[in-house]
């Protein structure tokens, strides 16, 4: 099927033009004409979304070429609003032209072939650059952009990251993850920004903005996922689920979500999971009293994979696929991503419809929320791209950006006697560990394909091995050891080992992990070169703080994340002090087994041991650099303030060593009494700054009224969240500044 490049001509308005044709009238002004015109088959059509390999091959699961055949029942019949490639799905040759070509196709059957005209929207998991091409530039994941505490970085990348998803024709990215990262166990905590609401809902909003305001080949929708405490799971189990008291849930789990929200996400996608009791698929609570009434949220809330029947075959609270649907659209869901049976969700909602499950009225409202997003994206005027162009859009684009945001993510957590930065006078290095020179599991899951880089196919990128190599000076010989006794061997006349350590890619359950440690036999590895007597440099690439065992008191540690196809330059860039190691942990490092989940925000309690309280190994924030800081003063505006009022301050700071670096600047608040329990301190503020070699700078921060409020009452939760009166201690370093709230 050839694909269609030309834009469709917008229509001027004149009288005799229907609305929903006028490229200048108000998207919502023409959502609600086209849906007066359209039949209720059509309008259940919109609220479904389909994934792409049901229109192609064999129209099952064999992918290749779009079959028209299945197209006509998917895109005709049944009339899908949106089509997906989840978790890779990508066309017969995986380059960006041929995806572009796919989506055209995709867009312009449904344009040329439903009465109306109207056109798909094009979801993907574009989640660290546009990661299911190949070829396309790999960004760090979410885990190690929580590292840099930038949000102009996290931003940029997002943006770049957009521009390459609309030049594949593709025009909603499910993309960013608000959940929280407390359970080392769960298979997804690579894909979230932070323990901490405040920076994880930053970095989240960070997202949103770039996604949203790329201005590439299309606009792009982001998608706030997933709504909400999906990375609560009782056992630490994807897809588990979560039984949180609504306190936590107000105070500590929905921020991140609202401030992304806030920040002008067009979707929101739905928890998998359940909630207290009820599927958040199905939660009244969370779909409408919260995310409509309470938050004002416009745009379209989608279900994720296949939940919406998953209320009657897994959660078992529906009798009948009718009836989960009706549970799902009456709590507040708009499409459902029923992957696999478009005529099933077709017959489904409208045999709803006809029982009196769902009113039309109901109905309408969704999908007059898609049709606004078709029309707010510009897919009606706009809904094909130029394939000829999309490579090079693509293809090896943004490497500076990546390669800058994986060293920014770079935490280096221990350097003992100054062994970094690895002196320009060595003259032997040895790199050993399996992940060395392994450019697929540096990158992580949601690579190429679901569970990462599938086997048998090797993307472009740097390892840590390639940089070490390319990074080292003309007199510096670096030895790649390939296994554990010839690493021994070229360590006894080395000047230094690096190990690269880590764990293999993987996405959602089969990423679960009961015991996050180093495996043995790495760690075996370890302390075999640690008897050398030789120093060793451990480099961690890895989703998630793993119990470390004998590589915890290696002479530096640097953790490293999954930073992408310019990881390797990253890594390098640091250990040669090429750059100043600036990242600082998003999560708190586990001393040992069995302290899950753990986050610095643990509430005060009359536990005995030190086990039994925060007990980390390297805390929430923790981070060194090849320069020294102090913070030498914080003071505030003024010394009190009427509850709901915002909080204005200066921290001075000053970089007292001898190179230029960059500094977090974090702010924490505490109380030394409250109605409720609250934790030693909480993150209420933070900036980044730049500092040159003896440079002092103040810096002025504001609390928002929201990041201090609770929810007062009893064990039930039932006040209403407020900033309480009295007392407040802020932090910054050492220093500290108190301030009555009246």
């Amino acid at each position: 099927m050839t694909a269609c490049v030309a834009s469709v001509a917008a229509v001027p308005a004149s009288a005799d033009v229907p609305l929903y044709k006028r490229a200048g009238a108000p998207a919502e002004q023409r959502a609600e004409d086209l849906l007066k015109r359209m039949t209720l088959h059509e309008k259940i059509g919109q609220m479904g979304q389909v994934a792409v390999t049901r229109i192609q091959g064999d129209c099952e699961w064999s992918g290749g070429a779009l079959n028209e055949t299945c197209m006509k029942t998917v895109l005709g019949d049944y009339a899908a609003g949106s089509i997906l490639s989840g978790g890779g799905m990508p066309p017969a040759s995986n380059t960006p032209k041929a995806w572009a070509e796919l989506v055209n196709a995709v867009q312009k059957y449904a344009v040329e072939n439903s009465r109306l005209h109207i056109p798909v929207l094009y979801g993907v998991d574009a989640v660290h650059g546009h990661n299911n091409v190949l070829g396309a530039t790999v960004f760090p994941h979410q885990i190690g952009m929580g590292a840099t505490w930038d949000p102009g970085t996290v931003e940029d990348s997002a943006a770049a990251t957009a521009r390459a998803v609309a030049a594949t024709g593709i025009d909603w990215n499910f993309s960013p993850v608000a959940d929280l990262s407390r359970d080392q166990r769960w298979g997804r905590y690579y894909e979230t920004y932070s323990e901490d609401p405040l920076l994880a809902g930053t970095l989240a909003a960070s997202t949103v903005k770039g996604t949203e305001q790329a201005n590439g080949a299309k606009e792009v929708a982001a998608s706030v996922k997933h709504f909400a405490g999906y990375s609560e799971p009782f056992n630490g189990h994807d897809r588990a689920p979560a039984d949180v008291s609504m306190r936590y849930l107000q105070d500590t789990l929905l921020p991140p979500y609202k401030q992304a929200i806030q920040a002008g996400a067009k979707t929101v996608m739905v928890n998998s999971g359940a909630v207290n009791g009820v599927p958040a698929t199905a939660s009244t609570y969370l779909l409408t009293k919260v995310l409509r009434d309470q938050w004002g949220f416009k745009g379209v809330a989608v279900s994720d994979w296949e939940d919406v029947r998953a209320l009657q075959t897994r959660y078992k609270i529906a009798a009948d696929y009718p009836e989960a649907i009706a549970l799902a659209v009456n709590a507040g869901v708009d499409m459902a991503m029923e992957p696999y049976f478009a005529k099933d969700w077709s017959e489904g909602l409208k045999a709803a419809v006809d029982r009196g499950l769902v009113s039309e009225r109901r109905i309408n409202q969704s999908v007059k929320r898609i049709l606004a997003l078709k029309f707010e994206l510009g897919l009606f005027e706009n809904p094909y791209v130029d394939p000829a162009k999309a490579d090079a859009a693509v293809l090896g684009t943004d490497k500076d950006l990546a390669r800058k945001a994986a060293t920014e993510s770079q935490v280096l957590l221990r350097n003992e006697g100054g062994t970094l930065p690895l002196s320009a006078s060595a003259k032997k290095i040895v790199v050993a560990g399996s992940y060395a020179d392994d450019i697929n599991n540096q990158v992580g899951g949601w690579t190429i394909g679901w569970q990462g880089v599938p086997a048998g196919v090797k993307i472009p990128g740097t390892t840590v091995l390639k940089g070490i190599q390319e990074a080292a000076g003309a007199g510096t010989q670096v030895v790649h050891a390939k296994t554990a006794d010839e690493a021994v061997a070229q360590a006894a006349d080395a000047d230094v080992t690096v190990v690269v350590v880590g764990e293999k890619a993987g996405a959602e359950g089969p990423a679960d992990n009961p015991r996050p440690e180093l495996t043995a036999d790495q760690q075996a590895l370890v302390k075999s070169l640690k008897q050398t007597g030789k120093p060793v440099v451990t480099v961690v690439l890895a989703g998630r703080p793993l119990v470390l065992g004998d590589a915890a008191d290696t002479q530096a540690l640097l953790m490293s994340w999954l930073p992408g196809s310019e990881g390797g330059h990253a890594v390098a860039d640091v250990l040669f002090g090429k750059a100043n190691p600036g990242g600082r942990l998003p999560v708190s490092w586990p001393k040992a087994l069995g302290n899950d989940p753990l986050y610095y925000q643990q509430l005060p309690g009359t536990n005995g041991g030190p086990e039994s309280q925060y007990h980390a190994l390297y805390p929430f924030g923790a981070g060194l650099s090849y320069t020294s800081y102090s913070f030498d003063g914080i003071t505030l505006d003024k010394p009190s303030v009427r509850a709901g009022d915002k909080v204005n301050l200066q921290v001075k700071v000053s970089n007292t060593g001898s190179r230029d670096g960059d500094l977090v600047v974090p702010v924490y608040v505490s109380r030394p009494t409250s109605d409720v329990l609250a934790p030693s301190r909480k993150l209420v503020a933070f900036t980044k700054v730049h500092l040159k070699a003896g440079e002092q700078q103040t810096v002025r921060l504001t609390v928002r009224p929201n990041v201090l409020a609770v929810t007062p009452g009893d064990i039930d939760g039932a006040g209403t969240q407020r900033v309480e009166r009295g007392a407040y201690t802020f932090t910054a370093g050492e220093k500290t500044a108190g301030l009555t709230v009246r």
